[in-house]
């Protein structure tokens, strides 16, 4: 992770609009990470109790609406449902350097210029481990961003994980399937882990402590060992034994890659539903 704190801390104006978990993920490595709290605007008309809590204790402004017309950088964390409404009450508030930043899924970057009527905008797609620094997001600039814009997005969204740059925005629904879904994928291997542990005889607790565990471990070797996956798939796997025999359930035919492939078409229909809708 490569932030620069010194750029952030020289930031005079950043309103967040969405103080989800998403929202609040980010703001939160923000602040970690240079950012003044007098710098920083959340924008919430129902905001959680805990976002109540975190702004009274740090001394954050929280309003209910925008209102300010002195916007330096835009942040959009908010559903893509009420996305056209927001630009609506947004669009005589920015001006033409006024930067945007949208994390929003299913709206791109064309419909956010015409809603917004301004070019200076940068969509990005992060996932949920940015809520302790572990994430990985995934970025594409309007081509009128400036290179020093780019570096502050890329300070911005490095404060909660790492950042993947890309050229056209079609890859961004690929990562959305990838990493931005991912994290459910793997929640749900750990149920369906569990789950098979207990059809073989193991207590509940039990098997959801092995089965949690057993993906953190895999996750940190990963992490540590920078090598293929495929090869520490392999250095598990005994010729003739256990795991080769239960992979050639997962690996066979209906098994995990197609099953992923007919996810990510499902998902990318939805994705298209939702800018549509």
């Amino acid at each position: 992770m490569n932030v620069s704190k010194k750029s952030l801390s020289q930031l005079k104006s950043v309103t967040l609009i969405g103080a989800g978990k998403m929202g609040m993920a980010m703001a939160k490595g923000w602040l970690k990470n240079g950012l003044k709290t007098a710098s920083l605007t959340l924008v919430d008309p129902n905001p959680h109790i805990d976002v109540v809590r975190f702004v009274s204790k740090n001394n954050i402004a929280l309003v209910p609406f925008c209102e300010r017309s002195d916007i330096g950088i835009l942040v959009l964390a908010i559903k893509p449902q009420i996305m056209a409404d927001v630009l609506l009450s947004l669009k005589d508030l920015i001006s033409q350097k006024t930067l945007i930043l949208s994390i929003a899924a299913g709206f791109d970057i064309a419909s956010l210029e015409k809603g917004l009527g301004t070019k200076n905008i940068v969509r990005a797609m992060p996932n949920t481990p940015a809520q302790i620094g572990k994430g990985v997001s995934g970025i594409v600039a309007s081509s009128y961003v400036s290179g020093s814009d780019k570096a502050i997005i890329n300070d911005l969204l490095s404060a909660s994980g790492t950042v993947e740059w890309f050229e056209n925005e079609a890859d961004l629904e690929a990562l959305m399937l990838v990493s931005g879904c991912g994290p459910a994928y793997v929640f749900y291997l750990v149920e369906a882990m569990a789950a098979a542990g207990i059809e073989q005889g193991l207590e509940p607790k039990q098997a959801m402590a092995l089965a949690r565990q057993t993906i953190i471990g895999a996750a940190a070797l990963l992490e540590a060992e920078p090598i293929d996956a495929s090869i520490l798939r392999q250095n598990v796997t005994s010729k003739g034994g256990v795991t080769e025999a239960a992979l050639s359930v997962l690996m066979g035919e209906g098994g995990f890659k197609d099953l992923l492939s007919k996810a990510y078409k499902k998902g990318l229909e939805r994705n298209k539903q939702l800018g549509e809708e």
